[in-house]
Protein backbone atom coordinates (compact mmCIF):
# COMPACT_ATOMS: atom_id res chain seq x y z
CA UNK A 1 0.00 0.00 0.00
CA UNK A 2 1.47 3.33 -0.90
CA UNK A 3 2.11 5.77 2.15
CA UNK A 4 1.71 9.32 1.82
CA UNK A 5 2.50 12.24 3.92
CA UNK A 6 0.26 14.94 3.65
CA UNK A 7 1.25 18.57 3.96
CA UNK A 8 0.94 22.02 2.63
CA UNK A 9 -2.12 23.34 1.11
CA UNK A 10 -4.75 20.86 1.38
CA UNK A 11 -8.29 21.46 0.36
CA UNK A 12 -10.38 21.87 2.77
CA UNK A 13 -13.01 18.82 3.94
CA UNK A 14 -15.34 20.02 6.81
CA UNK A 15 -19.31 19.49 7.02
CA UNK A 16 -21.20 22.08 9.19
CA UNK A 17 -23.67 18.93 9.65
CA UNK A 18 -21.04 16.91 10.80
CA UNK A 19 -19.61 19.64 13.71
CA UNK A 20 -23.57 20.64 14.53
CA UNK A 21 -24.42 17.47 14.76
CA UNK A 22 -22.28 17.25 18.06
CA UNK A 23 -25.22 19.54 20.42
CA UNK A 24 -28.34 18.03 18.70
CA UNK A 25 -30.70 17.18 21.11
CA UNK A 26 -30.26 14.48 23.80
CA UNK A 27 -27.97 11.36 23.41
CA UNK A 28 -29.65 8.15 22.58
CA UNK A 29 -27.40 5.38 23.83
CA UNK A 30 -28.62 1.36 24.13
CA UNK A 31 -26.05 0.37 26.80
CA UNK A 32 -23.57 1.37 28.90
CA UNK A 33 -21.40 0.70 31.61
CA UNK A 34 -17.79 0.11 32.62
CA UNK A 35 -15.37 -3.16 33.06
CA UNK A 36 -11.56 -4.04 33.59
CA UNK A 37 -8.96 -5.79 31.95
CA UNK A 38 -5.65 -6.57 31.76
CA UNK A 39 -3.81 -7.11 35.42
CA UNK A 40 -2.39 -9.73 37.35
CA UNK A 41 -2.21 -10.46 40.62
CA UNK A 42 1.12 -10.20 42.35
CA UNK A 43 1.77 -10.90 45.94
CA UNK A 44 3.37 -7.72 48.43
CA UNK A 45 3.33 -6.83 51.93
CA UNK A 46 0.51 -8.36 53.54
CA UNK A 47 -0.84 -10.21 51.02
CA UNK A 48 -1.89 -10.50 47.24
CA UNK A 49 -2.92 -7.71 45.22
CA UNK A 50 -3.54 -6.73 41.68
CA UNK A 51 -1.70 -4.35 39.59
CA UNK A 52 -1.83 -3.60 35.58
CA UNK A 53 -5.46 -3.58 35.42
CA UNK A 54 -6.70 -0.88 32.75
CA UNK A 55 -10.43 1.07 33.49
CA UNK A 56 -12.74 0.75 30.81
CA UNK A 57 -15.97 2.85 30.39
CA UNK A 58 -18.29 2.15 27.20
CA UNK A 59 -21.11 3.53 25.91
CA UNK A 60 -23.28 1.98 22.57
CA UNK A 61 -25.29 4.51 20.56
CA UNK A 62 -29.08 3.13 20.26
CA UNK A 63 -28.56 3.95 16.47
CA UNK A 64 -25.22 1.97 16.11
CA UNK A 65 -24.15 2.94 12.25
CA UNK A 66 -20.73 2.09 12.40
CA UNK A 67 -18.84 -1.92 12.48
CA UNK A 68 -15.81 -0.81 14.61
CA UNK A 69 -15.86 1.16 17.75
CA UNK A 70 -13.40 3.84 18.67
CA UNK A 71 -10.87 3.32 22.09
CA UNK A 72 -10.16 6.82 23.51
CA UNK A 73 -6.83 7.00 24.82
CA UNK A 74 -5.40 9.76 26.84
CA UNK A 75 -1.77 10.84 27.35
CA UNK A 76 0.51 11.43 30.09
CA UNK A 77 -1.06 13.09 33.38
CA UNK A 78 -4.78 13.01 31.71
CA UNK A 79 -7.79 10.47 32.01
CA UNK A 80 -10.93 9.55 30.33
CA UNK A 81 -13.03 12.62 31.08
CA UNK A 82 -10.63 14.18 28.66
CA UNK A 83 -13.29 12.67 25.96
CA UNK A 84 -16.36 12.83 27.52
CA UNK A 85 -16.49 17.20 27.87
CA UNK A 86 -14.70 20.21 28.42
CA UNK A 87 -13.68 22.07 31.34
CA UNK A 88 -16.35 24.81 30.01
CA UNK A 89 -19.42 22.11 29.98
CA UNK A 90 -19.37 21.52 26.22
CA UNK A 91 -19.49 18.34 24.73
CA UNK A 92 -16.74 16.39 23.73
CA UNK A 93 -14.98 13.88 21.37
CA UNK A 94 -17.22 11.20 22.96
CA UNK A 95 -20.51 12.46 22.67
CA UNK A 96 -19.81 13.94 19.23
CA UNK A 97 -18.77 10.32 17.75
CA UNK A 98 -21.76 8.68 19.64
CA UNK A 99 -24.04 10.76 17.80
CA UNK A 100 -22.40 9.81 14.68
CA UNK A 101 -23.14 6.23 15.73
CA UNK A 102 -19.94 4.60 16.45
CA UNK A 103 -19.43 2.62 20.42
CA UNK A 104 -17.85 4.45 22.05
CA UNK A 105 -14.25 2.87 24.80
CA UNK A 106 -13.42 4.98 27.20
CA UNK A 107 -9.95 3.72 29.04
CA UNK A 108 -8.11 5.29 32.17
CA UNK A 109 -4.52 4.13 31.51
CA UNK A 110 -3.09 1.25 34.36
CA UNK A 111 -1.99 3.12 37.35
CA UNK A 112 -4.02 5.84 36.78
CA UNK A 113 -7.52 7.68 37.62
CA UNK A 114 -9.88 4.20 37.99
CA UNK A 115 -7.55 1.84 37.45
CA UNK A 116 -5.81 0.50 40.71
CA UNK A 117 -2.05 2.16 41.44
CA UNK A 118 -0.03 -0.47 43.69
CA UNK A 119 3.12 0.61 44.49
CA UNK A 120 5.51 -2.08 44.37
CA UNK A 121 4.92 -2.69 40.94
CA UNK A 122 4.18 0.73 39.47
CA UNK A 123 7.02 2.80 40.92
CA UNK A 124 7.38 6.38 41.38
CA UNK A 125 4.29 8.64 40.25
CA UNK A 126 5.36 11.72 38.34
CA UNK A 127 2.88 14.94 38.75
CA UNK A 128 2.75 18.20 36.22
CA UNK A 129 2.47 21.36 38.31
CA UNK A 130 0.29 24.54 37.58
CA UNK A 131 3.19 26.75 35.37
CA UNK A 132 3.94 23.50 33.39
CA UNK A 133 0.55 23.09 32.39
CA UNK A 134 -0.12 26.68 31.78
CA UNK A 135 2.53 26.74 29.71
CA UNK A 136 2.37 23.24 27.78
CA UNK A 137 -1.23 23.46 27.42
CA UNK A 138 -2.88 26.01 28.04
CA UNK A 139 -1.50 29.62 27.88
CA UNK A 140 1.96 28.93 25.18
CA UNK A 141 1.40 32.24 23.45
CA UNK A 142 2.57 33.74 26.84
CA UNK A 143 5.19 31.07 27.47
CA UNK A 144 7.23 31.85 24.52
CA UNK A 145 8.76 28.36 24.45
CA UNK A 146 8.81 27.35 20.94
CA UNK A 147 7.60 29.54 18.15
CA UNK A 148 4.05 28.34 17.21
CA UNK A 149 2.99 29.08 20.56
CA UNK A 150 2.41 32.45 19.49
CA UNK A 151 -0.27 31.60 17.72
CA UNK A 152 -2.96 29.49 20.37
CA UNK A 153 -6.23 30.84 20.48
CA UNK A 154 -8.66 28.35 20.87
CA UNK A 155 -8.39 27.73 24.70
CA UNK A 156 -11.40 28.43 26.30
CA UNK A 157 -10.23 31.29 28.99
CA UNK A 158 -7.17 32.71 29.59
CA UNK A 159 -5.95 29.64 30.09
CA UNK A 160 -3.87 30.81 33.34
CA UNK A 161 -4.50 29.12 37.26
CA UNK A 162 -7.17 31.72 38.72
CA UNK A 163 -9.44 31.03 35.40
CA UNK A 164 -12.80 28.69 35.51
CA UNK A 165 -11.88 26.73 32.87
CA UNK A 166 -8.31 26.47 33.41
CA UNK A 167 -8.35 25.44 37.29
CA UNK A 168 -11.07 22.82 36.25
CA UNK A 169 -8.45 21.00 33.61
CA UNK A 170 -5.83 21.37 36.25
CA UNK A 171 -8.01 19.92 38.58
CA UNK A 172 -8.28 16.96 36.55
CA UNK A 173 -4.67 16.17 36.18
CA UNK A 174 -3.28 13.03 37.74
CA UNK A 175 -0.28 11.20 38.81
CA UNK A 176 1.58 9.23 36.13
CA UNK A 177 4.02 6.58 36.16
CA UNK A 178 7.48 7.68 35.64
CA UNK A 179 9.09 4.75 34.23
CA UNK A 180 8.24 4.88 30.60
CA UNK A 181 9.58 1.40 29.77
CA UNK A 182 6.52 0.05 32.58
CA UNK A 183 4.01 2.32 31.13
CA UNK A 184 4.11 1.23 27.98
CA UNK A 185 4.75 -2.71 28.95
CA UNK A 186 1.45 -2.07 30.88
CA UNK A 187 -0.95 0.07 28.80
CA UNK A 188 0.41 -2.49 25.49
CA UNK A 189 -0.76 -5.43 27.63
CA UNK A 190 -3.83 -3.74 29.30
CA UNK A 191 -4.64 -2.23 25.61
CA UNK A 192 -4.48 -6.21 24.17
CA UNK A 193 -6.67 -7.37 26.38
CA UNK A 194 -9.16 -5.09 25.91
CA UNK A 195 -9.12 -5.58 21.84
CA UNK A 196 -9.47 -9.54 22.93
CA UNK A 197 -12.81 -8.76 24.53
CA UNK A 198 -14.30 -6.23 22.08
CA UNK A 199 -12.91 -7.36 18.87
CA UNK A 200 -11.62 -5.31 16.18
CA UNK A 201 -11.31 -1.35 17.07
CA UNK A 202 -10.27 1.65 15.66
CA UNK A 203 -7.45 3.37 18.18
CA UNK A 204 -7.64 6.91 19.36
CA UNK A 205 -4.62 8.19 21.22
CA UNK A 206 -3.47 11.23 22.47
CA UNK A 207 0.04 12.31 23.32
CA UNK A 208 1.69 9.69 25.57
CA UNK A 209 -0.43 7.02 24.58
CA UNK A 210 0.85 7.73 21.06
CA UNK A 211 3.00 5.07 22.09
CA UNK A 212 0.81 2.60 23.07
CA UNK A 213 -1.14 2.58 19.59
CA UNK A 214 1.78 1.50 17.37
CA UNK A 215 2.47 -1.43 20.31
CA UNK A 216 -1.11 -2.18 20.72
CA UNK A 217 -1.43 -2.45 17.32
CA UNK A 218 1.70 -4.05 16.43
CA UNK A 219 0.10 -6.83 19.36
CA UNK A 220 -3.14 -6.99 17.67
CA UNK A 221 -2.98 -6.17 14.13
CA UNK A 222 -6.16 -7.69 12.99
CA UNK A 223 -8.10 -5.76 15.86
CA UNK A 224 -6.76 -2.74 14.66
CA UNK A 225 -8.76 -1.44 12.06
CA UNK A 226 -6.94 2.38 11.64
CA UNK A 227 -4.99 4.66 14.57
CA UNK A 228 -5.43 8.69 14.94
CA UNK A 229 -2.67 9.54 16.99
CA UNK A 230 -3.68 13.32 17.69
CA UNK A 231 0.07 14.83 18.74
CA UNK A 232 1.49 11.64 19.39
CA UNK A 233 4.28 11.25 21.93
CA UNK A 234 7.73 12.15 20.20
CA UNK A 235 9.54 13.01 18.08
CA UNK A 236 11.18 9.14 16.88
CA UNK A 237 14.21 8.09 18.40
CA UNK A 238 15.44 11.22 20.95
CA UNK A 239 13.17 13.30 22.55
CA UNK A 240 15.20 16.44 22.07
CA UNK A 241 16.77 17.07 18.41
CA UNK A 242 19.69 16.93 18.98
CA UNK A 243 21.39 13.54 20.27
CA UNK A 244 21.53 13.69 24.35
CA UNK A 245 22.37 10.03 26.22
CA UNK A 246 20.73 7.28 25.37
CA UNK A 247 17.62 6.64 23.02
CA UNK A 248 14.32 7.21 24.52
CA UNK A 249 12.71 5.51 21.76
CA UNK A 250 14.87 2.83 20.76
CA UNK A 251 12.77 1.08 18.48
CA UNK A 252 12.24 4.49 16.88
CA UNK A 253 8.18 4.68 17.96
CA UNK A 254 8.84 3.07 21.06
CA UNK A 255 10.81 1.75 24.18
CA UNK A 256 9.26 -1.22 23.70
CA UNK A 257 10.26 -3.81 20.63
CA UNK A 258 8.42 -3.24 17.44
CA UNK A 259 8.23 -5.68 15.03
CA UNK A 260 10.26 -5.01 11.61
CA UNK A 261 10.80 -6.52 8.14
CA UNK A 262 14.14 -7.51 7.83
CA UNK A 263 13.66 -8.78 11.68
CA UNK A 264 15.30 -6.87 14.44
CA UNK A 265 16.55 -9.25 17.25
CA UNK A 266 17.34 -6.19 19.22
CA UNK A 267 16.72 -2.18 19.11
CA UNK A 268 21.00 -1.93 18.87
CA UNK A 269 20.52 -3.28 15.05
CA UNK A 270 18.30 -0.52 13.89
CA UNK A 271 20.71 2.48 12.61
CA UNK A 272 19.49 6.12 13.09
CA UNK A 273 20.44 9.31 11.34
CA UNK A 274 19.58 12.64 11.71
CA UNK A 275 18.50 14.57 8.70
CA UNK A 276 21.06 17.46 7.27
CA UNK A 277 18.55 20.15 7.02
CA UNK A 278 15.11 20.08 8.27
CA UNK A 279 12.16 20.58 6.36
CA UNK A 280 11.24 24.09 7.01
CA UNK A 281 11.52 27.05 9.17
CA UNK A 282 10.84 26.23 12.74
CA UNK A 283 10.92 22.90 12.71
CA UNK A 284 13.36 20.18 13.95
CA UNK A 285 15.62 18.04 12.20
CA UNK A 286 14.17 14.87 11.95
CA UNK A 287 15.54 10.76 13.07
CA UNK A 288 15.38 8.66 10.45
CA UNK A 289 16.25 4.90 9.94
CA UNK A 290 19.84 5.44 7.82
CA UNK A 291 18.75 4.03 4.25
CA UNK A 292 17.78 1.55 3.58
CA UNK A 293 15.23 1.51 6.54
CA UNK A 294 13.57 -1.44 7.57
CA UNK A 295 9.80 -1.52 7.36
CA UNK A 296 7.31 -1.81 10.30
CA UNK A 297 6.12 -4.61 9.01
CA UNK A 298 2.75 -5.27 10.90
CA UNK A 299 1.67 -1.13 11.19
CA UNK A 300 2.23 -1.56 7.42
CA UNK A 301 -0.95 -2.83 7.27
CA UNK A 302 -2.60 -0.16 9.26
CA UNK A 303 -4.08 2.88 7.61
CA UNK A 304 -2.68 5.80 10.56
CA UNK A 305 -3.44 9.79 11.10
CA UNK A 306 -1.73 12.00 12.61
CA UNK A 307 -3.50 15.48 13.59
CA UNK A 308 -1.15 18.54 14.26
CA UNK A 309 -2.22 22.13 15.97
CA UNK A 310 -1.00 25.12 14.74
CA UNK A 311 0.42 26.52 18.30
CA UNK A 312 1.32 23.12 19.84
CA UNK A 313 4.74 22.07 21.46
CA UNK A 314 4.16 19.57 19.46
CA UNK A 315 4.17 21.44 15.61
CA UNK A 316 7.91 21.73 15.68
CA UNK A 317 8.34 17.69 15.32
CA UNK A 318 5.10 16.04 14.61
CA UNK A 319 6.24 16.02 10.81
CA UNK A 320 8.91 13.34 12.59
CA UNK A 321 6.53 11.17 13.53
CA UNK A 322 4.78 10.97 10.21
CA UNK A 323 8.07 11.04 8.39
CA UNK A 324 9.45 7.88 10.39
CA UNK A 325 6.16 6.19 9.59
CA UNK A 326 6.27 6.98 5.98
CA UNK A 327 9.73 5.30 5.49
CA UNK A 328 8.95 2.59 7.13
CA UNK A 329 5.92 1.67 4.43
CA UNK A 330 3.26 2.59 6.97
CA UNK A 331 0.19 4.42 5.12
CA UNK A 332 0.34 7.90 6.77
CA UNK A 333 -1.88 10.95 6.36
CA UNK A 334 -0.14 13.73 8.12
CA UNK A 335 -2.35 16.57 9.00
CA UNK A 336 -1.54 20.08 10.20
CA UNK A 337 -5.15 21.09 11.19
CA UNK A 338 -4.21 25.03 10.21
CA UNK A 339 -3.33 23.86 6.61
CA UNK A 340 -7.39 22.34 6.54
CA UNK A 341 -8.25 25.83 7.64
CA UNK A 342 -8.74 24.96 12.01
CA UNK A 343 -6.38 27.62 13.62
CA UNK A 344 -5.29 28.54 16.97
CA UNK A 345 -4.99 25.32 18.69
CA UNK A 346 -2.43 23.71 20.94
CA UNK A 347 -2.17 19.95 22.66
CA UNK A 348 -5.05 19.66 24.15
CA UNK A 349 -7.24 20.34 21.01
CA UNK A 350 -9.95 18.09 22.03
CA UNK A 351 -11.00 20.27 24.71
CA UNK A 352 -10.68 23.97 23.20
CA UNK A 353 -13.21 26.00 21.60
CA UNK A 354 -13.22 24.10 17.94
CA UNK A 355 -13.16 20.38 19.15
CA UNK A 356 -15.79 19.47 17.29
CA UNK A 357 -14.36 20.78 14.22
CA UNK A 358 -11.41 18.42 14.70
CA UNK A 359 -13.61 15.42 15.53
CA UNK A 360 -15.70 16.37 12.29
CA UNK A 361 -12.16 16.48 10.69
CA UNK A 362 -11.28 12.74 11.97
CA UNK A 363 -14.57 11.52 10.99
CA UNK A 364 -14.15 12.12 7.43
CA UNK A 365 -10.61 10.78 7.86
CA UNK A 366 -12.38 6.97 8.81
CA UNK A 367 -15.26 7.12 6.34
CA UNK A 368 -12.78 7.19 3.78
CA UNK A 369 -9.83 4.99 5.20
CA UNK A 370 -11.94 2.37 7.39
CA UNK A 371 -13.39 0.03 4.84
CA UNK A 372 -16.97 -0.86 6.31
CA UNK A 373 -18.33 -4.52 5.96
CA UNK A 374 -21.64 -4.72 3.74
CA UNK A 375 -23.97 -5.17 7.08
CA UNK A 376 -25.15 -3.52 9.99
CA UNK A 377 -22.54 -3.67 12.58
CA UNK A 378 -23.74 -5.25 15.95
CA UNK A 379 -22.30 -4.11 18.86
CA UNK A 380 -20.61 -6.46 21.50
CA UNK A 381 -21.00 -6.01 25.19
CA UNK A 382 -17.78 -6.99 26.86
CA UNK A 383 -17.27 -10.23 28.74
CA UNK A 384 -17.15 -9.63 32.55
CA UNK A 385 -14.16 -11.90 34.10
Amino acid sequence: MTSRIMTGAIRKRRSSSRVSSGTAGPLSIARQGWFFVGGRHVKGAGGTYMAGQMYVEFQIPARCTHPYPIVMWAGNGQSGCNFTGTPDGREGWAQYFLRRGYAVYIVDQPGRGRSGYYTDVCGVQSVQHISAVEARFTAPARSKLWPQGRRHTQWPGSGVAGSAAFDQFYASQLPSIQDQHLSQSLNRDAGAALLDQIGPAILLTHSQSGTYGWLVADARPRQVKAIVAVEPSGPPVYDTPLKHGRRVKPWGLTWEPLRYAPAAASARQLVFERQKQPDGKDLMQCWLQKAPARRLAILSRIPVAILTGEASYHAPFDHCTARYLEQAGVPTTFIRLADRGIRGNGHMMMLERNNLEIAALIDTWLDRHVARPGRKPKARRPRRR
